[in-house]
């Protein structure tokens, strides 16, 4: 019989994990709060960079306003920037998820299960598609019409009931006789 694997004992003791896993959590902590302060700065320093301070004190009308339309063009310029950019990130999206398809297409991770015979009745499919709109039973024999026999010989004529008559009748040149003299007589 296979032994049975024993069970290993901790080198370190409970206690010690314990505050093992609190520095590590407070040491985390500490360089959350750096990468927050660094982010920040970068902000900062980006701003001063690219955006310099905006001196409006002793400016005449004019210039206030001509200093206004700069703005909005400059504003103007980053918003076509800005969509341009959204439109990149979008379509390298789209593509980004056409290429993951067709990667998990060409690993061929799918595969097709068996299918297996499964015997439903009209009723039970009927069920599934319908859901419960579905109470009647499907009696295919109810929806047909009734046909009775005696209406059907009434309809015949009496001269086709023996059609071996009409037959010998017909044949040779006796019967494509009274067929031209039928057409003849008919015409006139």
């Amino acid at each position: 019989m296979p032994e049975q694997p024993q069970e290993r004992k901790s080198k370190i003791s409970a206690s010690r994990k314990l505050m093992l896993k609190s520095l590590m959590v407070a040491k985390a902590k500490e360089e959350l709060d750096q990468e927050i302060l660094d982010r920040e700065e970068e902000k900062q320093r980006y701003l001063t960079e690219r955006v310099p301070p905006v001196l409006i004190d002793g400016l005449s009308l004019t210039e206030l306003q001509r200093l206004c339309q700069e703005l909005h063009a400059k504003i103007d310029l980053v918003d076509e920037e800005r969509y341009d950019i959204e439109a990149k990130v979008s379509l390298n999206s789209c593509e980004i998820k056409d290429l993951n398809i067709k990667v998990l297409d060409l690993r061929g991770k799918f595969k097709r299960p068996n299918l297996r015979r499964v015997r439903v009745s009209a009723d039970a499919i009927l069920r599934s598609l319908l859901g419960s709109k579905h109470k009647v039973s499907m009696d295919l024999r109810a929806n047909l019409k009734s046909v009775k026999k005696e209406d059907t010989e009434k309809k015949r004529p009496v001269e086709d009931s023996d059609w071996r008559k009409n037959v010998e009748a017909m044949s040779g040149m006796e019967g494509r006789k009274k067929m031209f003299d039928a057409a003849k007589g008919a015409t006139q």
